[in-house]
């Protein structure tokens, strides 16, 4: 026992470890995802992440060690971000068929999920740097990080409510929008951008091609209008 305790104290120590319990983490998530038919609630990284916490808590590893071996996957956040300018450029003819319902869409809900945020936690209580770290959670994380910070947020914390925001908006996505009864791809694709940002992005892109370019282009459009009247809201109602 004592060999097996010291083995995993020298691999601890290791950044490599971290991340490859990452990436494995989401393979054995994604196959699991798979086998049940892709199915809402077997959102791949809400498995991943249940995964990875459980090893964290089981071998006693604090946020910041892991963090610093898994931090390779925190800064390809930035390309990842970037890149999203592809799927708006591949579509440029349509979105010019449609710019101003998606530009009111858009408006609509990001300052939507702005205000709901901060009027709903306001409603209980929440105030001070908690409140303040909730007001960009539907922009994409390295937007949102960004925008917290500017704003007197915890830009922890607005990660943690970031992930939690695509994971749900995934889940509920589908259903919720059959329930509609809206069938067109591209605005089933761009509300889940808009809302459930690169999560919601991926999930989009599983169900159908049209659905996930759109939804890259409005979790890249929101992003940008997040930036913007996060702060505006902000230091308006506060």
């Amino acid at each position: 026992m004592s060999d097996v305790t010291d083995l995993w104290s020298y691999l601890a120590r290791e950044p490599l470890l971290w991340l490859t319990a990452t990436l494995v983490a989401y393979v054995i998530a994604d196959a699991t995802a798979e086998k049940l038919k892709r199915h809402p609630l077997a959102n791949p990284v809400l498995m991943a992440v249940i995964l990875l916490a459980t090893l964290l808590a089981a071998t006693s590893t604090p946020y910041a060690t892991y963090f610093e071996g898994a931090q390779f996957v925190h800064f390809m956040l930035g390309p990842a971000t970037v890149a999203l300018a592809l799927p708006l450029h591949a579509n440029l003819k349509r979105i010019r068929a449609s710019l101003l319902p998606m530009l009111a869409a858009l408006f609509a809900g990001s300052l939507t999920a702005i205000l709901s945020a901060l009027g709903i936690a306001a409603a209980f209580g929440v105030r001070g740097e908690t409140l303040l770290s909730l007001a960009p959670k539907s922009a994409t994380a390295p937007v949102a990080i960004g925008v917290s910070e500017a704003i007197g947020g915890a830009p922890t914390l607005t990660a943690v409510l970031v992930i939690l925001t695509g994971i749900i908006g995934a889940i509920v996505a589908t259903p919720i929008l059959n329930a509609l009864k809206i069938t067109d791809w591209r605005a089933r694709g761009f509300a889940v951008g808009v809302a459930a940002h690169g999560i919601g992005t991926a999930h989009a892109f599983r169900v159908h091609p049209t659905a996930g370019a759109f939804s890259g282009i409005g979790m890249g459009l929101n992003a940008l209008l997040t930036a913007i009247l996060a702060p505006l809201v902000v230091a308006w109602l506060l």
